[in-house]
């Protein structure tokens, strides 16, 4: 195990958890269907239960968590609020989101590909931030 792998895909896996949570946080307000806005809430919550887990693991390391980057959230601002201008429809909630989604799974597997020495806590925290991906891409299917 190497200790600096193990504490970069951890900044990594907490970055993640607090994208979705900010992108669900931004979109939440427009969802119109409630089923909808509770299947959004739910995956919020557990974003952010993961994202306190790795903080604290992060704390333990004595290592700052890594914000997510400022060209990512600007980029994804700019993506969502275009969009919902033109279509403030559920339908474009779950698009969007499941882009997000598509976008941390793909970032989440390359993180655990680079860091292959990374503590076996640490890629079992990623892979269930994957798991949380792929659970909210799967629920938003009936929206889009």
């Amino acid at each position: 195990m190497s200790t600096e792998q193990t504490i970069k895909l951890l900044q990594e896996v907490n970055s993640g958890t607090q994208m979705a949570a900010d992108a669900i946080d931004e979109i939440l307000e427009k969802v119109q269907d409630q089923k909808l806005a509770g299947i959004l809430s739910r995956s919020k919550a557990d974003h952010e239960k993961l994202g306190d887990e790795t903080h604290e693991l992060l704390q333990n390391y004595n290592d700052p968590p890594k914000d997510p980057g400022m060209i990512a959230k600007g980029m994804s601002w700019l993506k969502t609020n275009t969009k919902m201008m033109m279509d403030e429809s559920d339908r474009t909630v779950a698009d969007l989101i499941t882009d997000g989604c598509n976008m941390g799974i793909k970032t989440i597997c390359r993180h655990l590909n680079d860091y292959p020495d990374a503590g076996e806590n640490v890629k079992k925290m990623a892979k269930e931030l994957i798991r949380l991906e792929e659970d909210l891409r799967q629920a938003l299917r009936d929206y889009l």
